[in-house]
């Protein structure tokens, strides 16, 4: 078994796994690997570990980041503003139904991904001709969906912070309205949506907490009994672990959730 690395490769930040050899690699290292696609940059992701060979192909890492790899990379970004302009006219001359997100060229520049979003099937192969005349190397066109898409081109979320798909996040998890409901939030869809109009998926971050919380106490507006005796049940807050309940005329009084009796009572 090969012992190897996760890295993470291109600006979508796909993980591949990668033989380290006997170079001494550690995590957030920036590297240089052999990939099916080629040469790629990337950084290393996830520390050593032994795996099986399985239907997907592992890299080699070739060799730790060198300051000459580093002039290249930003040659290859000039590269990549340049060919994007030319995706985009070639793809506007073909008059075809897609929204051009980035372009990137692999570190040897033997492959240039194309990541676009679309909402129907599109038929490229008159564009690919073009453009491997054009740019004179091979051309790999990438669907991807909206998530993804903020994932790449990044961005400020409403809370003021980097996007976490861009920050953070490596695999996107599913959010639904359900989340939002169980936390008692505005079901106002354009409130609960990030930049790419999906659901924010920091809406799931805290759901299991809201869930575990809300176990067993009973619905917002039932009679629940109080140290102070019965009251309707007002508020449930999730984050402190307290409720506040409503003794009538407006009389309000809030209790740690452990001290209500979990049975509920009869109006």
């Amino acid at each position: 078994m090969p012992m190897v690395v996760g890295v993470m490769v291109r600006r979508i930040k796909d993980k591949i796994y990668a033989d380290v050899g006997h170079l001494d690699i550690n995590p957030n290292d920036k590297v240089i690997v052999e990939t099916e696609h080629g040469v790629e940059a990337g950084a290393v992701c996830e520390r050593e570990k032994n795996i099986q060979k399985g239907k997907d192909p592992i890299g080699k890492v070739l060799r730790k980041m060198t300051e000459e790899d580093k002039k290249r990379i930003a040659e290859n970004e000039k590269r990549n503003e340049k060919a994007f302009n030319i995706v985009l006219e070639k793809a506007d001359d073909h008059e075809l139904d897609m929204k051009l997100t980035c372009v990137q060229y692999t570190f040897d520049r033997s492959k240039l991904f194309v990541y676009y979003t679309s909402e129907t099937r599109v038929d490229f192969r008159e564009l690919i001709k073009d453009l491997g005349h054009i740019l004179k190397t091979r051309i790999q066109m990438v669907q991807i969906g909206v998530r993804d898409e903020s994932k790449m081109v990044g961005g400020i979320g409403t809370c003021g912070q980097v996007l976490c798909c861009q920050g953070f996040l490596k695999d996107f998890s599913s959010v639904t309205i359900d989340m939002a409901k169980e936390q008692d939030l505005s079901l106002n869809t354009a409130k609960l949506s990030g930049l790419c109009g999906r659901l924010m998926c920091c809406i799931a971050y805290e759901n299991e907490h809201y869930k575990e919380v809300k176990k067993g106490l009973p619905n917002i507006g039932d009679t629940i009994n109080t140290p102070n005796g019965k009251a309707k049940l007002a508020a449930i807050d999730c984050i402190k672990e307290t409720v506040t309940v409503d003794f009538g005329e407006r009389e309000f009084k809030s209790y740690p959730i452990e001290q209500i009796k979990k049975d509920r009572v009869k109006s």
